[in-house]
């Protein structure tokens, strides 16, 4: 809300004054996001915190549901219940912003063609700061699509299986690839396109599939590692690239490619 003065001339902006219950909420949130309270852990009693802020229990509530929205705390009732203090979840922030993006009219081919751009620099970064660790986490997760296809008597493997596991794939790229900010950022964007994954599995993705798409794919993965095994960060990004050009001929083919993205939280 703007001021004006008598002469009309505006002179400021006044804020509204956060109210008790956003000023306990900001208080124990800082102390989640530095690691004071970790997940796991359960707050004080809620009368010890009431003496503690000086505030009413209705008060101190209500910062515990501004907490609980944000899922970083989750409260039982009853005798043995409490606040207890939880790991932010990367979903809810893909359902915040997946409503702001169907606010500006965004449709999940837009993300993922964001996902395009930040994927494949991800991978260029996992090149060139790659770990053994990194490398054998990644091959375990291609030897388990291996075995998934090879148990297969058609050698098409169990779709909620196969997206699980080459969600996994993406996410070790992302979460390896040095850049706390673009791993973040990415995440957001494959959360969201993986909830229209699972609208495509509920549809009957998986149907008309070929032995051949599978085998495609675990190629693309292998080659993948030994690009990043020798730290060819231009060979990684080129060919994470096309691996996501490829796949999005695949997930994006029918009318979901432009199903607004709140639509898939529904």
């Amino acid at each position: 809300m703007s001021v004006t003065s008598g002469s009309g001339r505006q002179v400021g902006t006044v804020l509204r004054a956060p109210k008790t219950a956003e000023l306990i909420a900001t208080h124990l949130r800082r102390q989640i996001v530095r690691g004071e309270l970790k997940p796991g852990k359960t707050l004080p009693p809620e009368i010890q915190l009431m003496e503690q802020f000086g505030v009413s229990r209705p008060t101190l509530r209500e910062a515990f549901r501004i907490l609980e929205a944000e899922t970083l705390i989750n409260v039982r009732r009853g005798s043995r219940g409490g606040a207890q203090v939880m790991a932010p979840d990367i979903s809810v922030a893909a359902r915040y912003i997946g409503v702001i993006l169907q606010v500006e009219g965004t449709t999940i081919d837009d993300v993922y063609q964001a996902r395009m751009v930040s994927e494949p620099a991800c991978a260029r970064l996992l090149a060139e700061n790659r770990t053994d660790e990194v490398i054998a986490d990644l091959s375990r997760v291609v030897e388990a699509l291996e075995a998934e296809v090879d148990a297969q008597e058609t050698f098409v493997p169990d779709p909620d299986v196969w997206s699980s596991l080459t969600y996994r794939f993406h996410e070790l790229i992302l979460q390896n690839c040095g850049n706390r900010t673009l791993a973040l950022q990415g995440a957001v964007l494959q959360d969201i396109v993986a909830t229209h994954l699972r609208t495509r599995i509920a549809s009957g993705y998986g149907e008309h599939d070929t032995p051949e798409r599978f085998q495609r794919a675990i190629r693309s993965y292998r080659k993948f590692i030994r690009l990043i095994t020798e730290k060819d960060a231009e060979g990684a990004e080129e060919l994470w690239r096309s691996h996501m050009e490829a796949a999005a001929q695949y997930l994006l083919k029918d009318d979901l490619r432009t199903k607004p993205v709140v639509d898939l939280f529904s």
